[in-house]
């Protein structure tokens, strides 16, 4: 009997929770936090200039300098808004891409495909610390988008 109970109130728990997310749009990418880093609201994404060097230098397997790597890192430290940091990640790296005419699945530079790059570029604010949104709770991380294929 119990188990029934349990059964048609979790079924209940999915209808409710389902609707709510349709009437307030929980897969929007226009709302929640990180609606405040699109660039059409006047958000300025931050050219990360000395990310895109950290991750060019590693993709060629080059060491890092450690001024190339403070500076990347307080870059994205700068970004006030610890949502947008990731976005802008994912900004830089399009254009990394676009600069080299990179496209899907292809080497980005010689013996370093495109998917690699994106990884690499994703665990930034894991190399510096920096805090980002994620589920573990834990602060750091990797960017979400590193695990979808159309970044």
């Amino acid at each position: 009997m119990w188990m029934k109970t349990v059964f048609w109130g979790l079924l209940l728990f999915m209808l409710v929770a389902t609707t709510m997310a349709v009437e307030y749009g929980a897969r929007s990418h226009n709302s929640g936090p990180w609606s405040w880093c699109d660039p059409a609201t006047g958000y300025k994404v931050s050219a990360l200039t000395g990310c895109r060097a950290m991750v060019k230098l590693q993709c060629v397997g080059s060491q890092v300098p450690e001024a190339v790597l403070r500076d990347c890192c307080q870059q994205l430290a700068d970004i006030n808004n610890e949502w947008c940091r990731c976005g802008d990640l994912s900004s830089m790296l399009r254009s990394v891409y676009q600069e080299l005419g990179v496209r899907e699945g292809k080497e980005v530079l010689p013996g370093y495909r495109k998917e690699v790059m994106k990884l690499t570029a994703a665990s930034v604010p894991e190399v510096c610390k920096v805090p980002i949104p994620n589920p573990s709770g834990d602060g750091a991380g990797v960017c979400y988008w590193a695990a979808y294929p159309d970044t």
